[in-house]
């Protein structure tokens, strides 16, 4: 069985993964090429980017890069894959230059997600993967979702119901999950509740089983407060809103532990007795994750009807077209999105 911390799976997904272009003036079209030439070296499971097959070939000649681009159907894209970078139309043309987004980004970002969605659930692809997305530049267009979660969420509704879905960040060394994730500390209190640590910690259990091969999932809970609060000395959400969350999920047989002091653990001993760490806000998880593994962490939706993964760094304009980005997180996103989908195959 493929688990979440153990050694990649040799299974290949039975669909290609469909992979967004992200912002067309950032770093993934750079990254997209600079994986796909190392396809063979890695193994990868193939591949296709919606987008626009003429911003890839200039991206390509930018990056002096000797690559084939195939202009195909998802259905063309797995056989394509061994000798050229496949890439699916949207229908959006992007005419960004590196660093420099325009007029064209935002239609060229969303239409590519958009048509990943559409793409995994009509059984075209096996995964979604999106490239880093620039939100200033969505905002600027109208864009009124928070981020990219909650744009996937509302694409994967049904029947008028939206998923919750649930951020994992995920490497070899660690997996966590943040309850409360891109608020202010002071928002991050008020919206912290029992209701949503159990809804959370449910998510995570299910799919820990589902779609990472775990039988029975052990779950840390942190604490909010320092020391886990030290018996309510130093806070009582410990014992209010944490407690309360840990006992209804333990009457739901879920293995779940806490509330435990955030700063004890993170070390290799402590993250051996887990398989995944849920806390309470973004940078109680995100520090420890990126200080472990910045370079090949991956972000993980949970939730979705869908899997979908994503690199866990942003569109660096500074290093877009330079050579200079790292296309590690994004071979990791792929080699798990491809995991997670052959254990679903």
């Amino acid at each position: 069985m493929a688990k979440p911390l153990s050694e990649p799976s040799a299974a290949r997904p039975a669909k290609p993964l469909a992979l967004t272009l992200g912002e067309p003036a950032g770093i993934g079209p750079d990254i997209t090429i600079a994986a796909w030439l190392r396809r063979r070296e890695l193994n990868l499971p193939a591949f296709y980017l919606l987008g626009d097959e003429a911003l890839i070939a200039r991206r390509a000649q930018a990056l002096g890069a000797d690559i084939r681009i195939a202009a195909v159907s998802p259905s063309e894209a797995a056989s394509a894959f061994t000798d050229a970078l496949p890439v699916v139309a949207t229908g959006e043309r992007a005419s960004a230059e590196p660093g420099k987004p325009d007029a064209s980004s935002a239609p060229a970002a969303l239409a590519s997600i958009r048509q990943a969605v559409i793409d995994v659930r009509a059984g075209r692809a096996g995964a979604v993967v999106t490239n880093p997305i620039a939100k200033s530049v969505l905002y600027r267009a109208g864009f009124r979702h928070p981020g990219h979660t909650e744009f996937l969420a509302e694409l994967a509704a049904e029947n008028g119901r939206v998923p919750q879905p649930v951020m994992m960040l995920w490497s070899p060394q660690l997996a966590v999950v943040p309850v409360t994730i891109h608020v202010s500390m002071r928002d991050a209190l008020t919206q912290l509740t029992s209701e949503l640590i159990v809804s959370t910690v449910r998510i995570v259990a299910t799919e820990l089983k589902s779609r990472f091969g775990i039988a029975k999932p052990r779950i840390a809970i942190s604490g909010l407060n320092p020391h886990a609060g030290e018996d309510g000395s130093l806070g009582h959400e410990e014992q209010t809103v944490i407690a309360p969350a840990l006992k209804v999920l333990r009457n739901d047989g879920i293995e779940a532990r806490g509330p435990l002091p955030a700063d004890t653990m993170f070390h290799g001993a402590a993250r051996q007795t887990y398989d995944c760490a849920v806390c309470m806000y973004h940078d109680q998880a995100l520090i420890p994750i990126k200080t472990v593994a910045f370079d090949d962490a991956v972000n993980v939706t949970l939730g979705l009807p869908f899997i979908r993964t994503s690199p866990d760094h942003g569109t660096a304009f500074d290093i877009a077209g330079t050579g200079k980005a790292n296309p590690a997180s994004l071979i990791a996103a792929l080699e798990l999105a491809g995991r997670m989908a052959a254990l679903q195959s």
